[in-house]
């Protein structure tokens, strides 16, 4: 477990440096964009080799099919609010952190059918991670007030996009023996 937790250590530290210390940009000149870019993915190997060799240690609830459900519908939300910021979709203008929201969603979504250590550990320290992304970003800067011309043809390619990121993931969970629809 403790490649887990120094990967979601890296991670939040990577994201959140520039945040923490102000004068990051200037002191690296520059080499800050491919810094953060290798921090996040040694963050990302780790978190995904620290998850594979952990044991699920103990369970604080017992999943159900009704729990996968839910995490489902809150996956489908998440990827969507993804496409919202990538796309800047109808709800882009209504949500002011689009990708946090999404990341939260996805972290509360497998804490739903992960409450193991491991699980607390990866999900609900990304989870942490993010709120306190929020909070820092709130702080600093004001929302904007734009809200994008909805575009109905745009908005069912997000939507559609969803569907098929979502059916992606669930294949790449299924092949790794995590079948987010069955037992």
């Amino acid at each position: 477990m403790t490649l887990l937790i120094l990967g979601v250590l890296i991670w939040s530290l990577a994201h959140l440096a520039k945040r923490i210390f102000p004068g990051f940009r200037r002191a690296l000149k520059g080499a800050e964009r491919p810094m953060v870019a290798a921090l996040v993915l040694i963050s990302l190997v780790l978190m995904f080799v620290g998850w594979r060799a952990s044991d699920p240690v103990f369970y604080l609830w017992t999943p159900n099919a009704a729990l996968k459900g839910i995490n489902n519908l809150l996956m489908l939300f998440a990827v969507y609010l993804f496409a919202v910021s990538g796309m800047k979709l109808w709800l882009s203008g209504k949500i002011r952190h689009p990708q946090l929201t999404a990341v939260k969603t996805w972290a509360v979504a497998h804490l739903l059918v992960n409450p193991t250590l491991p699980g607390i550990i990866l999900f609900g320290g990304l989870l942490a991670w993010a709120v306190v992304e929020v909070i820092l970003i709130n702080k600093k800067t004001k929302p904007a007030k734009v809200t994008p011309e909805v575009k109905v043809g745009k908005e069912i390619g997000g939507i559609v996009g969803t569907i098929v990121v979502f059916g992606l993931i669930a294949m790449i969970h299924i092949w790794f023996g995590h079948n987010p629809f069955g037992a």
